[in-house]
């Protein structure tokens, strides 16, 4: 007789890494033994420090939060197909990470002793594994951690030679710099300023103790909370993140990303407890890659023509490809490819200007609004910018204008050129309503923030996100300033961008269905922009104002900053962020598929999974919407 359960545990996990690279036979035996858990909402699966489980888990449904209790942050959410608590696996040690239900949920547990020589068999499983363990671990292959995955030591001769079948290994300076703790703050620049580098090592007893970073020096001794005379013993961070010299390129980015740190100290045995042999920064790992940015960036500004930009862009969008498959962490891949897009509308400003017969009469600023504004641009879309020039005698307004009206038409040429649509809406600098003096800018916003129609709600949320793509940084610093001071005269202007945020249509209807439009070009599509994305953007946005945060437009990283502020909401701030990035990344993924923005999605094409995992966003999309009703008292107010 067939076992309905284990086949039905099979039918489920071989759609999901790593198990889908398995035979049927070995996913079958596997099947068999996986213990089925129900967990509550709220309830532990594991706690720190406790002893390692027989299993590590797999979400059937619901979803699951790894937190840091030290920090009390939430590290990463896990939801259906993901797999988490690999520690009894690849470490043999207790937990470092408490995991809880974040919502009722059903877990397979995966037993370790059958799974293990199965694995040990596939190569591209133990490479999943050691990267997504990576991920949430300083040190995968400590020679301290002997219940390995292969169960071998790695001293032993017979091992000395074994390299996981990964990507590409990363590259690292062994140029080591370092200093005692007893070294004075003074001492240490003066040597990092001497010798060019960024971060500079402490060693005690010729082991690692500490790094000190740029950044250190910027928030902590200029900042005045640390004098100059101090040791380095006050501001290093310490203990610093170890890794062995076998690293791949994905394993430090995670690693970087998952620690928000930007330097890797590589030793010899991958510990602090041994020598120090190099420090890999996040250049480093840029470098490492074949396409990588950086040789991307230098290409783009050598190129004479705008159709050169074309071919390179092309260039940008495998990098994109690359990076989703190897499931790199969606925040970096959007500051690489935001940063290379920025390098594209440069270099096509730069041609631009080339090709005019005088120099700018003044300084200006191009603007770029929207997803790019949010750094959330992966996909080709549609223009969204602006320009803003210094103020000007009135005599000289007219003249000024056209300059960069002209300016203004050869730049969105250029860009439809290589590769971005022209805004349906017309919001773009070469539209004479979108080109004027900075004078002129600030007496618009004025209008639109004190007269609060649903048109001029829409017109000032665009320049929230708005982020400087050339020119004179201080022009958009002093539009910036003009917005918050005007909000700040005018709050009720909060209550109308809160109505705003609540006007996009729900994702599903009764029953939980997709509701999908009803006529036009996308009948019976979903509309992941309108009815997903943009209700948690718009979201972030009046939040974020709320509280007068500045310099920080990007989505998810404004739910983060949010969590830091209202603790007692965190949660929910970080679902958000979750939910933000899981839709950019799946629309990131259909639009490469199909060629096309991924803003439509045929519903049929999608897996029963792929359903589930957006269906699971949906739910912060509605709790983030209810916080703002209730906040801001919209009903009562417009009502």
């Amino acid at each position: 007789m067939k076992n309905l359960i284990s086949e039905r545990v099979a039918d489920f996990i071989k759609n999901y890494p790593p198990f889908n690279v398995l035979d049927v036979k070995s996913l079958y035996l596997l099947a068999e033994q996986v213990l089925i858990i129900y967990k509550e909402k709220n309830s532990i699966v594991f706690s720190v420090d406790e002893n390692p489980h027989a299993h590590f888990y797999l979400v059937h449904k619901g979803a699951v939060t790894l937190t840091n209790t030290t920090t009390n942050t939430i590290i990463d959410f896990c939801d259906e197909g993901d797999i988490f608590g690999l520690r009894p696996l690849i470490a043999n040690e207790n937990y470092k990470l408490e995991a809880k239900a974040h919502e009722e949920c059903i877990l397979y547990g995966i037993p370790i002793e059958v799974f293990r020589p199965i694995a040990k068999q596939n190569e591209e499983v133990s490479v999943f594994l050691m990267e997504s363990f990576a991920s949430n671990t300083r040190n995968p292959y400590s020679k301290n951690q002997k219940g390995q995955l292969y169960g071998f030591d790695v001293d032993s001769d017979k091992n000395k030679d074994v390299n996981i079948p990964d990507l590409q290994l990363a590259n690292y300076s062994k140029k080591l710099i370092s200093c005692s703790p007893r070294t004075t703050i003074q001492k240490a620049a003066e040597l990092m300023t001497k010798k060019h580098i960024g971060s500079i090592l402490v060693v005690s007893n010729e082991l690692p103790v500490g790094i000190i970073t740029d950044k250190d020096l910027r928030s902590k001794v200029i900042s005045g909370k640390h004098p100059i005379t101090a040791t380095v013993r006050t501001i290093m961070t310490s203990p610093v993140i170890t890794y062995p010299k076998k690293l791949t390129i994905t394993q430090a980015q995670m690693a970087m990303m998952k620690s928000n740190i930007s330097h890797l100290v590589i030793t010899e045995d991958g510990t602090v407890n041994s020598k120090a042999l190099g420090i890999m920064s996040k250049h480093d790992v840029m470098v490492s890659l074949g396409d990588n940015p950086a040789v991307l960036v230098k290409a783009i500004k050598r190129t004479q023509k705008v159709k050169q930009i074309k071919q390179l862009r092309k260039s940008v969008m495998i990098l994109l490809s690359g990076y989703l498959e190897q499931n790199i962490p969606l925040g970096l891949i959007a500051k690489i490819i935001s940063e290379l897009n920025d390098t594209c509308i440069k270099q096509v400003v730069e041609l631009s200007l080339a090709k005019m017969n005088e120099k700018p009469p003044v300084k200006f600023a191009w603007l770029a609004l929207g997803s790019q504004g949010r750094s959330e641009q992966l996909l080709h879309t549609d223009q969204d910018n602006a320009l803003v020039f210094e103020n000007v005698p009135e005599a000289e307004l007219p003249k000024t204008t056209a300059y960069f009206l002209e300016l203004a038409k050869r730049v969105t040429k250029g860009l439809n050129t290589i590769g971005y649509e022209y805004c349906p809406a017309d919001m773009m600098a070469s539209n004479p309503k979108w080109c004027l003096s900075l004078q002129e800018w600030n007496n618009r916003l004025s209008y639109w923030i004190s007269n609060p129609g649903p048109n001029e709600v829409l017109m000032s949320s665009i320049f929230f996100d708005y982020s400087l793509a050339y020119g004179e940084r201080d022009l958009l610093d002093q539009m910036s300033e003009h917005i918050f001071r005007t909000v700040e005269k005018y709050p009720i202007f909060l209550v109308h961008i809160a109505n705003g945020a609540l006007q996009s249509p729900s994702p599903t209807g009764f029953f939980r269905q997709f509701v999908v439009e009803q006529d036009g070009q996308h009948k019976d599509f979903f509309d992941l922009k309108s009815r997903a994305l943009r209700p948690l953007i718009d979201a972030a946005r009046v939040l974020i104002l709320s509280h007068s945060i500045k310099g920080i437009s990007n989505t998810w990283e404004r739910y983060e900053k949010l969590a830091e502020l209202e603790p007692n909401n965190q949660e929910l701030y970080m679902a958000c962020s979750y939910a933000t990035k899981a839709l950019l990344k799946f629309r990131t993924r259909q639009g490469l598929l199909h060629h096309d923005s991924g803003r439509f999605i045929e519903l049929e094409e999608l897996t029963k999974q792929e359903k589930m995992k957006l269906k699971r966003t949906f739910k912060a999309i509605k709790e983030i919407q209810e916080l703002i009703t209730l906040r801001f008292k919209v009903a009562n107010i417009l009502g």
